[in-house]
């Protein structure tokens, strides 16, 4: 679909291959994560992980000006939820009982990354404010003409968030969980600010592990072993399958061999071993951009306590301190989190229905919903063992 208003050109790219990697990736510059980048969404397509094989129809908006790429914003086509991480099927069971058409829908993402940071990735030379206006009403032209029934937006930048409720859009707060860097000198100094009980309990569980003979290091960029990338898809379906039809398997085999030569200077490994074995027992990704590290995904051979923290926790914490990382992404998770020193912090997506009655039901519930998870955020804050008084 092609939308023209004198030089400035809106359409809907089938694909990312139909978009210029460096023009797209100038316009992604400036964000925190890396998961906007060309590389990393032209590989989920590639590897079909994000295709339509498995409900993902690519349909990314972008406008051009004079040939030039000023705006963009990955979308896709869905008749289902999975691998969004806003769980946004209990609204879809609502429309369902009440007749009311829920799918298909179109979504912005990064597709199965729940990390902040979605926006219009915009010129900074253009006009931010009608050159947004213009993308929004070009999803709705295309949502009103083609028979969508919604809209979402995931894991938006807050301000991001805000300014969607100008075109019809309506919040939806969630939670999820950072830790930040306050300039530690080291581990220890982190470790100085939780309460003594905590501190005993990471230090003991930390020299529980060592003393089992597990050590722990982080490989990053060029320093990363080939063979990490086909163990980290074995480890990736092996701890899916424990949650059986409730694992989170989106990912394929091609998807992580392509990480090898697309990514890699993104990514870093945590990797567990066993003395004198080559081959890791454990294996923890880990992406970067800027100043934020992000957890993405684990798996380990073995059942050894207190691996897990160690290798998506403590190791990469220290690892971030040791190298400047002002924020570290854990990724979803448990309350076992906030009791490592990992703050709850409030993401947002952003949602527009165009039947009315289902707009009027999303919105006559949201804000307590929304209530109930900020108290659900704060009631998590409430377990972070920080130090007082003592």
């Amino acid at each position: 679909m092609t939308v023209p208003n004198e030089q400035l050109t809106l359409r809907f790219a089938r694909s990312m291959s139909e978009i210029d990697g460096p023009s797209w990736n100038a316009l992604a510059a400036s964000l925190d994560t890396p998961f906007f980048e060309w590389e990393w969404l032209k590989l989920l397509e590639d590897s079909g992980s994000a295709a339509p094989a498995r409900g993902w129809y690519p349909n990314h908006l972008i406008a051009t000006h004079g040939g030039r790429l000023i705006g963009a914003l990955p979308m896709y086509l869905k008749w289902h939820s999975d691998g969004e991480f806003v769980f946004d099927q209990l609204w879809a069971e609502a429309a369902v009982r009440l007749g009311l058409p829920y799918y298909p829908r179109l979504v912005g993402a990064t597709p199965f990354t729940p990390a902040t940071g979605l926006r219009f990735l915009l010129d900074p030379e253009a006009n931010q404010t009608r050159l947004s206006r213009r993308l929004f009403e070009a999803m709705e032209q295309f949502c009103l003409g083609n028979g969508v029934q919604g809209a979402a937006l995931l894991f938006t930048e807050p301000e991001f968030a805000a300014a969607a409720e100008d075109y019809g859009f309506t919040s939806w707060r969630h939670q999820g969980y950072l830790w930040r860097n306050r300039g530690f000198a080291d581990f220890d100094a982190f470790l100085a600010t939780l309460n003594a009980n905590r501190r005993k309990t990471i230090r003991g569980e930390r020299k529980a592990l060592a003393d089992s003979g597990v050590t722990v290091e982080i490989v990053a960029g060029s320093d990363i072993p080939d063979a990490f990338f086909p163990l980290m898809q074995r480890l990736y379906d092996k701890t899916n399958a424990k949650f059986g039809p409730w694992g989170c398997r989106y990912l394929t085999e091609e998807f992580f061999e392509g990480m090898a030569g697309a990514f890699r200077h993104r990514l870093a490994f945590a990797a567990a071993y066993r003395p004198g074995r080559r081959e890791p027992i454990a294996l923890a990704l880990l992406a970067h951009k800027n100043d934020i590290l992000f957890g993405r995904y684990w798996g380990a051979f073995e059942d050894v306590p207190f691996l897990h923290f160690e290798l998506c926790y403590y190791a990469p914490i220290a690892y971030a301190i040791a190298n400047g990382f002002r924020r570290y992404d854990p990724g979803m998770g448990g309350a076992h989190k906030a009791r490592r020193g990992f703050a709850s912090v409030s993401s947002y997506s952003a949602h527009r229905f165009f039947d009315p009655r289902m707009d009027m039901i999303f919105r006559t519930h949201i804000d307590r919903v929304n209530v109930m998870e900020k108290n659900y955020i704060d009631e998590l804050n409430d377990l972070m063992p920080v130090r007082r008084g003592e």
